[in-house]
Protein backbone atom coordinates (compact mmCIF):
# COMPACT_ATOMS: atom_id res chain seq x y z
CA UNK A 1 0.00 0.00 0.00
CA UNK A 2 1.72 3.63 -1.34
CA UNK A 3 0.90 6.69 0.50
CA UNK A 4 -2.46 8.31 -0.08
CA UNK A 5 -1.88 10.30 -3.11
CA UNK A 6 0.57 7.36 -4.65
CA UNK A 7 -3.01 5.77 -4.34
CA UNK A 8 -4.90 8.77 -5.94
CA UNK A 9 -2.34 8.58 -8.99
CA UNK A 10 -2.89 4.99 -9.33
CA UNK A 11 -6.70 5.44 -9.34
CA UNK A 12 -6.92 8.45 -11.41
CA UNK A 13 -4.61 6.51 -14.22
CA UNK A 14 -6.67 3.42 -14.17
CA UNK A 15 -9.72 5.31 -14.28
CA UNK A 16 -8.30 7.23 -17.66
CA UNK A 17 -7.09 3.77 -19.52
CA UNK A 18 -10.36 1.62 -18.33
CA UNK A 19 -13.18 4.26 -18.78
CA UNK A 20 -12.26 7.38 -20.36
CA UNK A 21 -10.04 6.27 -23.34
CA UNK A 22 -12.08 3.50 -24.59
CA UNK A 23 -15.68 5.84 -24.62
CA UNK A 24 -14.56 9.16 -24.71
CA UNK A 25 -15.13 9.04 -28.66
CA UNK A 26 -18.74 7.97 -27.68
CA UNK A 27 -19.30 10.16 -25.33
CA UNK A 28 -18.13 12.98 -28.10
CA UNK A 29 -20.58 11.22 -30.60
CA UNK A 30 -23.23 11.46 -27.89
CA UNK A 31 -23.27 14.84 -27.19
CA UNK A 32 -23.79 13.97 -23.38
CA UNK A 33 -21.84 14.27 -20.17
CA UNK A 34 -21.06 11.19 -19.28
CA UNK A 35 -22.49 11.36 -15.77
CA UNK A 36 -21.53 7.18 -15.17
CA UNK A 37 -17.73 7.97 -15.85
CA UNK A 38 -17.78 10.59 -13.03
CA UNK A 39 -19.64 8.54 -10.79
CA UNK A 40 -16.76 6.04 -11.11
CA UNK A 41 -14.22 8.97 -10.45
CA UNK A 42 -16.26 9.79 -7.51
CA UNK A 43 -16.03 5.98 -6.20
CA UNK A 44 -12.03 6.59 -6.33
CA UNK A 45 -12.46 9.95 -4.48
CA UNK A 46 -11.34 11.79 -7.24
CA UNK A 47 -14.53 14.69 -6.51
CA UNK A 48 -13.18 15.51 -3.00
CA UNK A 49 -9.17 15.85 -4.10
CA UNK A 50 -8.49 19.05 -1.54
CA UNK A 51 -11.75 18.78 0.73
CA UNK A 52 -11.00 17.74 4.35
CA UNK A 53 -12.04 14.13 5.48
CA UNK A 54 -14.10 15.37 7.74
CA UNK A 55 -16.91 16.12 5.09
CA UNK A 56 -15.75 13.35 2.96
CA UNK A 57 -12.87 14.50 0.98
CA UNK A 58 -8.95 13.24 0.94
CA UNK A 59 -7.47 15.98 2.46
CA UNK A 60 -4.84 16.39 -0.06
CA UNK A 61 -2.67 19.14 -0.70
CA UNK A 62 -3.40 21.82 -3.74
CA UNK A 63 0.55 20.54 -4.86
CA UNK A 64 -0.52 16.95 -4.71
CA UNK A 65 -3.79 17.13 -5.63
CA UNK A 66 -3.31 19.05 -8.79
CA UNK A 67 -1.25 15.87 -10.37
CA UNK A 68 -4.46 13.54 -10.68
CA UNK A 69 -5.28 16.06 -13.86
CA UNK A 70 -2.01 14.51 -15.43
CA UNK A 71 -3.33 10.94 -15.24
CA UNK A 72 -6.95 12.19 -15.96
CA UNK A 73 -5.55 14.30 -18.84
CA UNK A 74 -3.92 11.57 -20.87
CA UNK A 75 -7.77 10.13 -21.41
CA UNK A 76 -9.19 13.55 -22.74
CA UNK A 77 -7.96 17.43 -20.96
CA UNK A 78 -11.87 18.36 -21.07
CA UNK A 79 -13.20 15.71 -18.74
CA UNK A 80 -9.81 16.92 -16.49
CA UNK A 81 -10.74 20.16 -16.77
CA UNK A 82 -14.62 19.64 -15.30
CA UNK A 83 -13.76 17.54 -12.64
CA UNK A 84 -10.63 20.20 -11.88
CA UNK A 85 -13.23 22.56 -11.63
CA UNK A 86 -15.38 20.84 -9.37
CA UNK A 87 -12.96 20.15 -6.98
CA UNK A 88 -12.12 23.86 -6.89
CA UNK A 89 -15.68 24.71 -6.17
CA UNK A 90 -15.98 22.01 -3.77
CA UNK A 91 -12.75 23.13 -2.03
CA UNK A 92 -14.47 26.15 -1.38
CA UNK A 93 -17.46 25.12 -0.11
CA UNK A 94 -15.84 23.06 2.24
CA UNK A 95 -13.07 25.79 3.00
CA UNK A 96 -15.38 28.87 3.14
CA UNK A 97 -18.88 28.10 3.06
CA UNK A 98 -20.95 28.75 5.84
CA UNK A 99 -21.90 25.66 8.40
CA UNK A 100 -25.59 25.54 7.19
CA UNK A 101 -24.19 25.01 3.19
CA UNK A 102 -21.69 22.59 4.35
CA UNK A 103 -24.16 20.40 5.95
CA UNK A 104 -26.63 21.16 3.03
CA UNK A 105 -23.66 20.29 0.78
CA UNK A 106 -20.47 19.39 1.35
CA UNK A 107 -20.83 15.05 1.26
CA UNK A 108 -22.54 15.26 -1.78
CA UNK A 109 -19.87 17.31 -3.54
CA UNK A 110 -16.90 15.77 -1.99
CA UNK A 111 -18.55 12.38 -2.74
CA UNK A 112 -19.52 13.38 -6.91
CA UNK A 113 -23.56 12.84 -5.70
CA UNK A 114 -23.59 16.16 -6.69
CA UNK A 115 -21.71 18.12 -8.78
CA UNK A 116 -21.00 21.68 -8.79
CA UNK A 117 -19.11 24.40 -11.19
CA UNK A 118 -17.89 27.83 -11.36
CA UNK A 119 -19.20 30.69 -12.78
CA UNK A 120 -17.35 33.97 -13.54
CA UNK A 121 -17.05 35.08 -17.24
CA UNK A 122 -19.85 37.16 -19.01
CA UNK A 123 -21.30 37.83 -22.04
CA UNK A 124 -19.82 40.81 -22.55
CA UNK A 125 -16.68 40.23 -20.45
CA UNK A 126 -13.79 37.58 -20.34
CA UNK A 127 -10.57 38.57 -19.28
CA UNK A 128 -11.61 41.90 -17.97
CA UNK A 129 -13.97 40.23 -14.80
CA UNK A 130 -14.32 43.20 -12.77
CA UNK A 131 -16.51 44.48 -15.61
CA UNK A 132 -19.84 42.25 -14.40
CA UNK A 133 -23.42 43.56 -15.11
CA UNK A 134 -24.81 40.19 -12.57
CA UNK A 135 -26.41 42.13 -9.83
CA UNK A 136 -27.53 40.42 -6.01
CA UNK A 137 -29.35 42.45 -4.35
CA UNK A 138 -29.77 41.76 -0.45
CA UNK A 139 -33.51 41.96 1.15
CA UNK A 140 -34.76 42.36 4.02
CA UNK A 141 -35.17 38.71 4.97
CA UNK A 142 -31.44 38.22 4.44
CA UNK A 143 -32.33 36.18 1.03
CA UNK A 144 -30.58 37.34 -1.89
CA UNK A 145 -32.15 38.34 -5.60
CA UNK A 146 -29.47 38.05 -8.23
CA UNK A 147 -30.51 38.73 -12.14
CA UNK A 148 -27.58 38.79 -15.29
CA UNK A 149 -25.96 36.09 -17.16
CA UNK A 150 -23.03 33.89 -17.48
CA UNK A 151 -21.15 32.81 -20.49
CA UNK A 152 -19.06 29.36 -20.75
CA UNK A 153 -20.29 28.18 -17.82
CA UNK A 154 -19.10 24.25 -17.89
CA UNK A 155 -21.38 21.37 -16.84
CA UNK A 156 -24.31 23.70 -17.84
CA UNK A 157 -27.46 22.48 -17.13
CA UNK A 158 -25.85 19.24 -15.98
CA UNK A 159 -24.18 20.35 -12.58
CA UNK A 160 -26.59 20.54 -9.47
CA UNK A 161 -25.03 23.96 -8.23
CA UNK A 162 -22.51 26.85 -9.43
CA UNK A 163 -20.75 29.26 -7.53
CA UNK A 164 -21.39 32.45 -9.37
CA UNK A 165 -19.61 35.30 -9.01
CA UNK A 166 -21.72 38.92 -8.58
CA UNK A 167 -21.55 42.62 -7.84
CA UNK A 168 -23.74 43.93 -5.47
CA UNK A 169 -24.13 47.26 -6.68
CA UNK A 170 -23.60 49.68 -9.67
CA UNK A 171 -20.21 51.44 -8.18
CA UNK A 172 -17.07 50.27 -10.42
CA UNK A 173 -14.49 48.34 -9.37
CA UNK A 174 -14.73 45.35 -7.74
CA UNK A 175 -15.28 45.99 -3.75
CA UNK A 176 -18.72 44.85 -3.84
CA UNK A 177 -18.14 41.56 -5.56
CA UNK A 178 -18.96 38.58 -4.03
CA UNK A 179 -19.39 34.55 -4.57
CA UNK A 180 -22.66 32.65 -3.75
CA UNK A 181 -23.66 29.31 -4.31
CA UNK A 182 -26.88 28.94 -7.08
CA UNK A 183 -28.81 25.19 -6.88
CA UNK A 184 -29.41 24.38 -10.10
CA UNK A 185 -33.51 23.60 -9.88
CA UNK A 186 -33.02 27.58 -8.51
CA UNK A 187 -36.74 29.28 -10.06
CA UNK A 188 -35.28 31.63 -12.41
CA UNK A 189 -32.17 29.64 -13.32
CA UNK A 190 -31.81 28.98 -17.54
CA UNK A 191 -29.05 28.04 -19.70
CA UNK A 192 -29.06 28.97 -23.71
CA UNK A 193 -28.24 27.07 -26.27
CA UNK A 194 -25.29 24.49 -26.17
CA UNK A 195 -21.89 25.88 -28.01
CA UNK A 196 -20.76 23.77 -30.60
CA UNK A 197 -17.87 22.53 -29.25
CA UNK A 198 -16.10 19.89 -31.76
CA UNK A 199 -13.68 17.67 -30.24
CA UNK A 200 -15.34 17.91 -26.52
CA UNK A 201 -19.25 18.02 -27.85
CA UNK A 202 -19.81 15.54 -24.29
CA UNK A 203 -18.97 18.85 -22.14
CA UNK A 204 -21.72 21.09 -22.15
CA UNK A 205 -21.48 24.96 -22.27
CA UNK A 206 -23.53 27.42 -22.53
CA UNK A 207 -24.40 30.99 -21.14
CA UNK A 208 -26.59 30.92 -17.83
CA UNK A 209 -29.38 33.17 -17.11
CA UNK A 210 -30.69 34.32 -13.47
CA UNK A 211 -33.98 36.16 -13.57
CA UNK A 212 -35.12 37.14 -9.88
CA UNK A 213 -33.15 34.16 -9.01
CA UNK A 214 -34.01 33.89 -5.10
CA UNK A 215 -30.80 32.47 -2.86
CA UNK A 216 -30.29 31.77 0.97
CA UNK A 217 -28.39 34.03 2.51
CA UNK A 218 -26.92 30.57 3.58
CA UNK A 219 -25.19 30.06 0.25
CA UNK A 220 -22.46 32.74 0.17
CA UNK A 221 -19.25 31.33 -0.30
CA UNK A 222 -17.31 34.64 -0.13
CA UNK A 223 -18.83 37.55 1.48
CA UNK A 224 -19.34 41.19 0.16
CA UNK A 225 -15.84 42.49 -1.02
CA UNK A 226 -14.12 39.17 -1.27
CA UNK A 227 -15.71 37.92 -4.48
CA UNK A 228 -12.68 39.07 -6.85
CA UNK A 229 -9.99 38.15 -4.51
CA UNK A 230 -11.44 34.61 -3.95
CA UNK A 231 -12.24 34.10 -7.60
CA UNK A 232 -8.45 35.10 -8.37
CA UNK A 233 -7.64 32.36 -6.15
CA UNK A 234 -10.05 29.83 -7.73
CA UNK A 235 -8.28 30.76 -11.04
CA UNK A 236 -4.80 30.03 -10.26
CA UNK A 237 -5.89 27.07 -8.95
CA UNK A 238 -7.57 26.57 -12.89
CA UNK A 239 -4.68 27.62 -14.24
CA UNK A 240 -2.04 24.99 -12.81
CA UNK A 241 -4.68 22.25 -12.44
CA UNK A 242 -5.06 22.94 -16.94
CA UNK A 243 -0.92 23.12 -17.35
CA UNK A 244 -1.40 19.06 -15.43
CA UNK A 245 -3.73 18.29 -17.45
CA UNK A 246 -2.08 19.78 -20.71
CA UNK A 247 1.08 17.57 -19.52
CA UNK A 248 -1.31 14.26 -19.75
CA UNK A 249 -2.38 15.21 -23.46
CA UNK A 250 1.20 15.73 -24.46
CA UNK A 251 2.21 12.05 -23.32
CA UNK A 252 -0.89 10.79 -25.10
CA UNK A 253 0.49 12.60 -28.56
CA UNK A 254 3.79 11.66 -27.90
CA UNK A 255 3.29 8.23 -27.06
CA UNK A 256 0.79 8.18 -30.28
CA UNK A 257 3.18 8.93 -32.47
CA UNK A 258 5.62 7.00 -30.95
CA UNK A 259 3.34 3.70 -31.95
CA UNK A 260 3.16 4.75 -35.37
CA UNK A 261 6.55 6.08 -35.73
CA UNK A 262 7.98 3.01 -34.61
CA UNK A 263 6.39 0.63 -37.06
CA UNK A 264 5.67 3.17 -39.92
CA UNK A 265 8.15 1.18 -42.98
CA UNK A 266 10.29 3.67 -44.77
CA UNK A 267 13.56 4.26 -46.52
CA UNK A 268 14.32 0.76 -45.88
CA UNK A 269 14.02 1.15 -41.75
CA UNK A 270 10.85 2.76 -39.51
CA UNK A 271 10.12 6.59 -39.44
CA UNK A 272 11.97 6.04 -35.44
CA UNK A 273 15.61 5.51 -37.29
CA UNK A 274 15.43 8.75 -38.97
CA UNK A 275 16.86 11.53 -37.26
CA UNK A 276 14.42 13.99 -38.14
CA UNK A 277 11.75 12.17 -36.68
CA UNK A 278 14.09 11.61 -33.34
CA UNK A 279 14.56 15.01 -33.11
CA UNK A 280 11.34 16.17 -33.66
CA UNK A 281 9.50 13.61 -30.78
CA UNK A 282 12.45 14.61 -28.69
CA UNK A 283 12.03 17.75 -28.41
CA UNK A 284 8.58 17.37 -27.82
CA UNK A 285 9.98 14.92 -24.74
CA UNK A 286 11.81 17.88 -23.81
CA UNK A 287 9.06 20.49 -23.38
CA UNK A 288 6.81 17.50 -21.46
CA UNK A 289 9.73 17.00 -18.97
CA UNK A 290 9.82 21.18 -18.57
CA UNK A 291 6.35 21.10 -18.68
CA UNK A 292 5.87 18.47 -15.45
CA UNK A 293 8.45 20.41 -13.49
CA UNK A 294 6.95 24.01 -13.89
CA UNK A 295 3.30 22.89 -13.33
CA UNK A 296 4.21 21.05 -9.90
CA UNK A 297 6.14 24.12 -8.64
CA UNK A 298 3.21 26.07 -9.79
CA UNK A 299 1.10 23.85 -7.52
CA UNK A 300 3.31 24.06 -4.42
CA UNK A 301 3.58 27.73 -4.54
CA UNK A 302 -0.11 28.32 -4.65
CA UNK A 303 -1.07 30.12 -1.71
CA UNK A 304 1.91 32.07 -1.17
CA UNK A 305 2.83 35.29 -2.48
CA UNK A 306 4.91 33.53 -5.48
CA UNK A 307 1.36 31.80 -6.29
CA UNK A 308 -0.59 34.34 -9.18
CA UNK A 309 2.80 34.76 -11.34
CA UNK A 310 4.01 30.86 -10.52
CA UNK A 311 0.42 29.49 -12.24
CA UNK A 312 0.74 32.70 -14.78
CA UNK A 313 3.88 30.94 -16.32
CA UNK A 314 2.53 27.08 -15.78
CA UNK A 315 -0.35 28.67 -17.92
CA UNK A 316 1.70 30.69 -20.31
CA UNK A 317 4.42 27.95 -20.68
CA UNK A 318 2.55 24.52 -20.31
CA UNK A 319 -0.68 25.28 -22.59
CA UNK A 320 1.43 26.27 -25.57
CA UNK A 321 3.80 23.32 -24.89
CA UNK A 322 0.91 21.27 -25.41
CA UNK A 323 -0.24 23.05 -29.18
CA UNK A 324 3.12 22.70 -30.04
CA UNK A 325 2.85 18.74 -29.10
CA UNK A 326 -0.05 18.14 -31.20
CA UNK A 327 0.91 19.22 -33.60
CA UNK A 328 4.24 18.17 -33.85
CA UNK A 329 2.87 14.31 -33.55
CA UNK A 330 0.99 14.82 -36.05
CA UNK A 331 3.21 15.80 -38.21
CA UNK A 332 5.57 12.59 -37.48
CA UNK A 333 2.01 10.59 -38.48
CA UNK A 334 1.87 12.32 -41.90
CA UNK A 335 -1.42 11.99 -43.47
CA UNK A 336 -2.32 9.16 -40.77
CA UNK A 337 -2.09 11.97 -38.10
CA UNK A 338 -5.27 13.52 -39.92
CA UNK A 339 -7.68 10.38 -39.06
CA UNK A 340 -10.32 10.30 -36.41
CA UNK A 341 -9.36 7.04 -35.26
CA UNK A 342 -5.66 8.12 -34.10
CA UNK A 343 -7.22 10.65 -32.29
CA UNK A 344 -4.79 13.24 -32.99
CA UNK A 345 -7.04 16.15 -34.45
CA UNK A 346 -9.06 15.83 -31.13
CA UNK A 347 -5.61 15.96 -29.13
CA UNK A 348 -5.26 19.37 -31.51
CA UNK A 349 -8.20 20.72 -30.56
CA UNK A 350 -8.39 20.29 -26.89
CA UNK A 351 -4.72 21.45 -25.91
CA UNK A 352 -6.20 25.04 -28.30
CA UNK A 353 -9.35 25.28 -26.01
CA UNK A 354 -7.06 24.67 -22.61
CA UNK A 355 -4.70 27.38 -24.33
CA UNK A 356 -7.73 29.47 -23.97
CA UNK A 357 -9.93 28.72 -21.06
CA UNK A 358 -9.55 30.45 -17.41
CA UNK A 359 -6.61 33.38 -19.02
CA UNK A 360 -5.13 32.96 -22.17
CA UNK A 361 -1.65 32.68 -23.07
CA UNK A 362 -1.91 36.73 -23.23
CA UNK A 363 -3.37 37.36 -19.82
CA UNK A 364 -0.83 34.89 -18.74
CA UNK A 365 2.04 37.20 -20.17
CA UNK A 366 -0.07 40.51 -18.60
CA UNK A 367 0.47 38.75 -14.85
CA UNK A 368 4.00 38.14 -15.67
CA UNK A 369 4.86 41.43 -16.84
CA UNK A 370 3.33 43.12 -13.88
CA UNK A 371 5.35 41.12 -11.69
CA UNK A 372 8.14 42.53 -13.45
CA UNK A 373 7.72 46.29 -13.54
CA UNK A 374 7.53 45.16 -9.30
CA UNK A 375 10.72 43.15 -9.58
CA UNK A 376 12.29 46.35 -11.58
CA UNK A 377 11.13 48.68 -8.81
CA UNK A 378 13.15 47.06 -6.28
CA UNK A 379 16.46 47.28 -8.54
CA UNK A 380 19.01 49.75 -8.30
CA UNK A 381 19.23 52.30 -11.15
CA UNK A 382 21.50 51.54 -13.95
CA UNK A 383 23.61 55.16 -14.86
CA UNK A 384 24.04 55.65 -18.19
CA UNK A 385 27.79 55.74 -19.33
CA UNK A 386 29.05 59.45 -19.16
CA UNK A 387 28.93 60.83 -22.38
CA UNK A 388 25.90 58.76 -23.83
CA UNK A 389 22.31 60.55 -24.84
CA UNK A 390 24.28 63.83 -24.25
CA UNK A 391 24.74 66.45 -27.44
Amino acid sequence: MGSKIEDILAAARSHTDEVIKPDVDAWNAAGVWPRAASDKAADLGLTGLYAPEEWGGQGLSLGDGIQVYEELGKGDGAYAFALSMHNICTFAACGYGTEAFKNAWARDLTSGKKLANFALTEPQSGSDAANMYTRAVVNDDGTWTINGAKAWVSLAGEADVYFTVVKTSDEPGHKDMSMIAIPADAKGVSFGPRYDTPSYEFLPLSEMYLDNVVVSEDNIILPIGQGLQGSLMAIDIARVSIASGCCGLMEAALDTALSYAKNRKMFKGVNLDLDGIQWMLGDVATELEASRLLYKAAANALGTPEGPVMAAHAKRFVPDAAVKAANTCTQVMGGMGLLQPYGMDRLSRLSQMLRIVDGTTEISRVVIGRALQKRAEGLPDIPVPKGYGEK
